[in-house]
């Protein structure tokens, strides 16, 4: 007996608007077939399949018009060019398309006549396309009919890297239970289910791998840990993120991981101005002042996207790296820092007052653009005042109290008996001017 042939193509032309020359018409048995399986239509199904035949192995291939860009020559290494409408072809099968969309019933209808629960000619297969859509009951019917819990899709990826929505959770849990290999990475990144859960916030898929016997320092491709990934992301409500970092740290987590550019979670957590993840990493022995293969410490990566982060209040991720003992940067840098700074002034304000005291010069002026002056006014005004002056008493006592207590400010400034708003004075906390 000679091989048995592979699935029939039926070409598809999706599109908002169709022309003469292509009329759909001309296909109305794939169009039939591919809308029921769309819309779940399960009494259609029955009938194109029973009756009249069609093949529940089909290959579906569905034109996609996108936009690319299109580049005009080689030597413009894309810097010229136009952006083009490209058709696309995306091949699918009718268990993909049921799993897609979330129809068990249609899906337990194929499975039934043998469609095969793992035939993927496009990028992901059925079981794929059931955890993206966090479908927990077609997931349940594939590995039911022996779909394969590891296999991995065109772009490496296994059905467990799909699971990045808190309505996937059972899914996971099916996986797992019919063998989904916990610790399997992708491909491409190296990344496991873990690593997954850090970048989504998905603490009670992070403690189900954990409990499945994940290894919570697994390394991606780049280095990474788990914590390193939540902490460069930190997605969702700050709370949750610090559930998960708590989590992943009880189980063993280093604190100071380093990845291939030798940056630390903390590293990351202050990059993207999560305070409250950096504070319980420092709280846990993080190294302040810990330098990644660019020279930079926390602080420098605080600072640097202290401006893209304007709206997470970076200051108070400044403010927590001083009060803990960071180094300050090189004073002659500080109109860098300007530069780069200058429309988050209380990251400005709260590092100005970290030094006993700093000149200020004409530079410093030019480096203010003159819009975010205006809006910030009462705060730089007083800021340039103090050029060729002292700075006042109080704050040079503070300089003095800061000095002796080291990076122990931010535990012994608390317990001071003294007003609330004096230990707000000394632990940095921005007033909107400066003197």
């Amino acid at each position: 007996m000679g091989d048995s042939p592979g699935p029939a193509i039926g070409k598809l032309r999706i599109s908002s608007q169709l022309d003469s020359e292509h009329p759909l018409t001309a296909h109305v048995p794939v169009t039939r077939f591919y809308t029921a399986l769309v819309t779940g239509d399960l009494r259609s199904l029955e009938v194109l399949t029973d009756r009249y035949h069609q093949d529940v192995n089909l290959v579906f291939e569905i034109s996609k018009n996108e936009l690319e860009w299109q580049v005009k020559s080689q030597a413009s290494y894309g810097v010229s060019g136009l952006w083009a409408l490209e058709q696309r072809w995306e091949r699918s099968t009718p268990l993909c398309l049921a799993a897609h969309h979330g129809h068990p019933a249609a899906l337990r209808h194929l499975l039934r006549r043998r469609a095969h629960p793992d035939l993927a000619p496009g990028a992901q297969g059925p079981l794929h396309e059931a955890c993206r859509g966090a479908h927990t009951d077609c997931v349940e019917l594939l590995l039911e009919y022996r779909a394969d819990p590891n296999l991995r899709s065109e772009e490496g990826l296994a059905p467990l890297h799909l699971c990045t929505t808190r309505d996937s959770l059972g899914c996971a849990r099916l996986l797992l239970r019919h063998g989904a290999a916990v610790d399997l990475p992708s491909t491409a990144c190296g990344e496991t289910a873990l690593h997954v859960a850090a970048r989504h916030g998905l603490s009670d898929h992070a403690r189900l791998y954990l409990q499945r016997g994940a290894r919570v320092d697994a390394r991606s491709a780049r280095g990474e840990t788990a914590l390193g990934v939540l902490c460069a992301t930190a997605p969702g409500a700050g709370q949750d993120c610090l559930e998960l970092c708590r989590l992943l740290v009880a189980h063993g987590a280093q604190v100071d991981a380093r990845d291939e550019a030798r940056r630390s979670p903390l590293h990351k957590a202050c990059g993207a101005a999560h305070a409250g993840l950096a504070r319980f990493l420092l709280l846990r022995g993080a190294d302040v002042n810990a330098i990644d293969y660019d020279g930079l410490s926390p602080l420098g990566l605080a600072l640097q996207s202290a401006a893209s982060r304007a709206r997470r209040r970076p200051h108070l991720t400044v403010q927590l790296l001083l009060n803990h003992g960071s180094q300050r940067i090189w004073p002659p840098a500080f109109v860098k820092v300007l530069r780069s700074c200058a429309a988050v002034p209380e990251v400005i304000e709260v590092l100005f007052n970290s030094y006993s005291q700093i000149p200020v010069s004409q530079e410093w002026t030019e480096a203010v653009p003159e819009e975010v002056f205006q809006q910030h006014q009462p705060f730089y005004k007083s800021l340039f005042q103090l050029a060729g002056a002292v700075r006042c008493l109080q704050h040079l006592c503070r300089s003095a109290i800061r000095e002796n207590l080291g990076s122990r400010c931010h535990s012994l400034i608390p317990l001071l008996p003294v007003p609330k708003a004096l230990r707000e004075y000394l632990l940095l906390e921005p007033e909107g001017a400066v003197l």
